[in-house]
């Protein structure tokens, strides 16, 4: 089984990024910000953001790969034909475990309808 997210999972393409934050619905809890919009693809993508002054590299790579990591493993659960961008503040979020992490991404997609509970 793979353990990464495919190149076609994930939105690279600075047109879709920008469609994304001007069309998509936008859900926000605690330190995270969701933006979903539809893609008329048959599967959905994913783009993961840190705000600027998000720490170090190693700590956004690091929050990047926690977040990939919720997606992929929920993602039968996740409607398809959606583009989302998580966008993530540095406020209280480095405090947070991986468990509490992925409690808010799911109450945030169970928010935005994109998740079938």
């Amino acid at each position: 089984m793979r353990r990464s997210l495919t190149k076609k999972q994930i939105i690279r393409l600075k047109a879709d990024i920008d469609n994304l934050f001007k069309a998509g619905k936008r859900y926000s809890l605690s330190c995270f910000k969701l933006f979903v919009a539809q893609n008329d693809l048959p599967y959905s993508r994913l783009i993961v953001i840190p705000a600027r002054h998000y720490g170090n590299s190693v700590q956004r790579n690091l929050i990047r790969r926690q977040i990939k990591e919720i997606w992929r493993v929920n993602q039968e659960r996740i409607s398809s034909g959606l583009d989302f961008a998580v966008v993530v503040y540095p406020t209280h979020e480095k405090t947070l475990t991986f468990g509490e992490k992925e409690d808010i991404l799911i109450d945030l997609f169970r928010k935005s309808g994109s998740i079938e509970s």
